[in-house]
Parts: C-alpha cells; sequence; structure tokens
C-alpha cells in the first residue's frame, strides 16, 4: 500500500483537535497538506475508515445536500376510526342474526317459502333428511324444522308425498314425541327410508310412517328411555374438594353429582323413566298397529338388524332409498315423480357464523388494507 493511499484512507476518518486530520498511526498532519473544506461539505459526515486498506474513490467536486423530505403525516386516527366502524357493523349485523336466533327460539320459525319450492314443477316427492341428535337446534332434526317442511309440504299441490331418509340414534325424549305427531298428522303418505341406524326417539318419528324400508345391515329400533345421573362424590372426596349445596328441597340437588342418589330418589327416577317408556310403546303400537305387548316383548332398549326388524314388525320391508321413492308415489297414486330435498336453506346459526367470517376475513380486512394504502399514498 503507497503511502499516499494510507493518507488518503486517513483523511476518512478522524481528526486531531484543532482540525488537524490524524493518519492510521495516530499522528498529526501537516496542517497545509489537508484539503480545506468547502462551505457545503461542511456538515457533510465522512463515512468511517477504510478497513480493508484499498484505495478509496477519488474526491467528488463538492455538491449541495439536498434538504431531508419532511416525515409523511400520520394519519392512524384515519385508520382506527374505519375498524371502529367495521367493528360496529360487524355487531350490529351479529345482533340481528342473535335476534332472529333467538325469535326462532321463542317458535318464531318462517319457513313459509322454502328455497326448494322454486325446483318443483309437477309431481314430486319430497325427501326430507332426520339425521344426528334429535333436539331443538331448528334443523328437520328438531320439531320446528321438521314441521315447517312438512307445513310448506301440506300446502305445496306438486308435492304428493313426502320420504323421511333416517339416520339417528335418537336424542330428547319429548322432541321425538313432537316430531312422531307432526308425521302421524301429515295427509299425504309418509314413507321411511332408513340409512345406518334409526333408534330410540328417531324409530318413535319412524313409527308414524305409513311405511319403513331398511338395509339388511341397518340398526333399526333400541325401544326404551334413559335418565344418567353422575356420582362424582368419591372422586371429590379423594380430590380433597367438599361442596355445600343450599336448596329449597331435599332432592334439589340429586342430580348433580355431588351426592349418590337416596333410595327414594331412584325409585322417584325410575317411576318417570316407566312413564315415558310408556308414552314410547304406545305410540310405536299405535303408528305400527301392533299391540303394547307385543312392543313391550320388542322394548329391550337393543336395536335389531334391518333383517331382523322386518322379521318382528318393526320395518316393512329390505330396500334402499329408491325403493322408498317409488313406494311413495305408489301410496299417492302417481306413476312418476321427480324428487326434491326439502331442507331450509340454512340455520340463523350458519347464518351468523358465515356473516362473521365474511366480514373478518374479507370485508374488514380488505377495507382496513385499501384505506391504510390510500392514506400512505396521500401522505
Amino acid at each position: 500500500m503507497t503511502d499516499s493511499n494510507n493518507w488518503q484512507n486517513a483523511a476518512w476518518g478522524q481528526q486531531a483537535p484543532g482540525g488537524a486530520p490524524v493518519s492510521p498511526a495516530g499522528a498529526p498532519q501537516p496542517q497545509a497538506a489537508q484539503p480545506q473544506p468547502q462551505p457545503a461539505q461542511a456538515a457533510y459526515q465522512a463515512p468511517p475508515a477504510n478497513p480493508y486498506g484499498y484505495a478509496q474513490p477519488q474526491a467528488q467536486p463538492a455538491y449541495a445536500a439536498p434538504a431531508p423530505a419532511s416525515p409523511p403525516k400520520r394519519r392512524g386516527w384515519i385508520v382506527g376510526l374505519a375498524a371502529v366502524a367495521a367493528i360496529l357493523i360487524l355487531g350490529i349485523a351479529s345482533i340481528a342474526s342473535c335476534t332472529a336466533m333467538f325469535t326462532s327460539s321463542m317458535g318464531a320459525f318462517s319457513y313459509e317459502s322454502p328455497s326448494w319450492t322454486d325446483a318443483v314443477y309437477g309431481d314430486t316427492v319430497g325427501i326430507i333428511a332426520i339425521d344426528g341428535t334429535i333436539q331443538y337446534d331448528g334443523t328437520t332434526s328438531s320439531p320446528e324444522g321438521l314441521k315447517a317442511q312438512l307445513d310448506a309440504a301440506e300446502q305445496n299441490p306438486d308435492i304428493k308425498a313426502v320420504v323421511l331418509r333416517v339416520d339417528s340414534g335418537g336424542g330428547t325424549a319429548t322432541a321425538g314425541e313432537e316430531m312422531a305427531l307432526y308425521v302421524r298428522d301429515f295427509s299425504k303418505p309418509v314413507v321411511v327410508s332408513v340409512a345406518s341406524m334409526d333408534a330410540s326417539a328417531a324409530y318413535m318419528i319412524s313409527s308414524q310412517a305409513d311405511y319403513i324400508y331398511t338395509a339388511k345391515t341397518s340398526a333399526v329400533g333400541a325401544i326404551g328411555v334413559v335418565m344418567q345421573f353422575t356420582d362424582l362424590s368419591g372422586l371429590y372426596e379423594k380430590l380433597g374438594i367438599s361442596m355445600d349445596n343450599i336448596t329449597s328441597a331435599d332432592s334439589k340437588d340429586s342430580s348433580y353429582g355431588s351426592r349418590p342418589l337416596t333410595e327414594e330418589e331412584r325409585a322417584y327416577y325410575q317411576a318417570q323413566v316407566d312413564q315415558i317408556n310408556e308414552v314410547f310403546v304406545e305410540t310405536v303400537a299405535e303408528g305400527r298397529s301392533m299391540t303394547t305387548e307385543e312392543v313391550e316383548a320388542l322394548a329391550t332398549g337393543l336395536t335389531f338388524t334391518g333383517i331382523d326388524a322386518v322379521e318382528n314388525g318393526l320395518a316393512d320391508e329390505i330396500g334402499t332409498l329408491d325403493d322408498a321413492v317409488a313406494k311413495a308415489c305408489e301410496l299417492a297414486g302417481v306413476s312418476r315423480a321427480d324428487t326434491v330435498y326439502m331442507q331450509p336453506s340454512s340455520s340463523d346459526l350458519s347464518r351468523l357464523l358465515d356473516i362473521m367470517g365474511e366480514t373478518d376475513d374479507n370485508q374488514v380486512s380488505q377495507a382496513l388494507k385499501e384505506l391504510e394504502d390510500r392514506v400512505g399514498s396521500e401522505g
């Protein structure tokens, strides 16, 4: 490395007191050897010394440093205001949907014109799916949902009959009782097509149909009632947990699981189970044109295969969904018919989840991004 290069490196480094440049060895250099700074370069911050010892580029002509650009104005409050507005819109939509759900739970369902009506032209067999747990959830596996579709089928002259496609292991006894009454009182033919299972409360509903088809391997029946209590007192004791229940009557906490049932309580609940089971047996006997004694003999709480169900009278014939549709046409007195699945467009809960999902992921995020980009470009 030449001396001229070394001196050039030093000129990019620190300066000794008094303005004299410092050489790599740290000794002040003669003042006359340092080039005089130009006025435009007075505020220029020199880059650090070259640690690798290669030649630096030659000094460029003096120039005026540009004034630093003023930082863009922050308009974060606009983005924040937009976010608040979006949240308010989402809240209003959610409240409206929740209000609809609450209204539905009070029995004010509005399925007068379900979506499937637009697809019905001429003789048609409506298919209603009853799958999953029998309960009060507004679907066709609930009293409200099933009745809404049956009422619509009742009023539609093109619907000649209904097929219930059942795949359920049962559920709430009261819901099953109500749904069974709706099927029994339906004025048009009803045929059941059993999928994998038609048991307990679901079978109570099916027993009111005019005809039941089942597969050979389907599980049918399970006529019976169960009421379950769990005694956790032993576990609580091992964990050192004590519970004190303040009740208005001795048996008010009998189902809480914090103590075992007394003999009187057990007898009381057993009487309730027997009474509900009696309603179950009588409903099946009426729907299947059997005696209560015949049904009681089958009310073991167990399911039967489709083959056994046909033999013992709980089902009529081995067949498929197509067979059930053909039977429905026969009972309705039509040679052939189209089919349509009858179901609500969507539940209120589904609509609420859709609104929340679409708004969160698409509308709000996209709106905020566009607004932030716009504010940035304007600033």
